[in-house]
């Protein structure tokens, strides 16, 4: 299955685009959407998402499926399927 995945800040600098289209298999969760994104960009990625670090992801970094916010679906377990749009949103701070 087909997922687009949108890219903000560092990780479209470590990508060197502003979106991916993913194949992914069927039924596949977005933690390992995540995983797939840190393999294709390498070890600055997996740093970046602390996909390395026993597989905990970054709290601070954003996950939306379809433009919501993965933490009030299923969070990492969050079933993906056809079509579906990720947008990987890094921390924003203010004040």
């Amino acid at each position: 299955m087909k997922v687009r995945v949108k890219y903000f800040t560092t990780l479209r600098e470590l990508a060197g685009t502003k979106e991916d289209e993913l194949d992914l298999k069927d039924g596949c969760r977005l933690l390992a959407l995540i995983e797939t994104v840190a393999l294709r960009y390498g070890d600055e990625a997996f740093a970046y998402l602390h996909v390395a670090d026993g597989g905990r992801i970054d709290p601070s970094i954003r996950f939306l499926v379809n433009g919501v916010d993965a933490q009030r679906l299923a969070g990492f377990e969050t079933a993906l399927k056809a079509g579906d749009v990720v947008a990987i949103i890094p921390p924003v701070g203010g004040g």
